[in-house]
């Protein structure tokens, strides 16, 4: 089992960035496929960035080129720079696995985008 400790989160203005990083146990970290997720007010959690051992990488079309994913498999941390933030962007940020682990889920960060 992994246990997934998401931070970084927080109020910005729009144009704004943020760096989350997710804290992961367990030796299992470095042979998964790990993933960012967020869940908007009211809607399902989506798929927002994938990032395998090797580091190669896969992002929704809606983040393309605004966020960054990346991992220190020395840490157990994956890492989502995210720039040009915009209203939008507000939801709770979720790290795991891909496909998820259900039993790994954590709390998530906050990221609310606001003037």
């Amino acid at each position: 089992q992994v246990q997934l400790v998401e931070s970084g989160g927080g109020l910005v203005q729009p144009g704004g960035s943020l760096r989350l990083s997710c804290a992961a146990s367990g030796s299992i970290f470095k042979s998964l496929r790990m993933a960012w997720y967020r869940q908007a007010p009211g809607k399902e959690r989506d798929l927002v960035a994938t990032i395998i051992q090797g580091g190669s990488t896969y992002y929704a079309d809606a983040m393309k080129g605004r966020f960054t994913i990346s991992r220190d498999n020395a840490k157990n941390t994956v890492y989502l720079q995210m720039n040009s933030l915009q209203p939008e962007d507000t939801a709770v940020y979720y790290c795991n696995a891909h496909p998820p682990l259900v039993s790994s889920w954590g709390h998530g960060t906050q990221v609310t985008v606001s003037s």
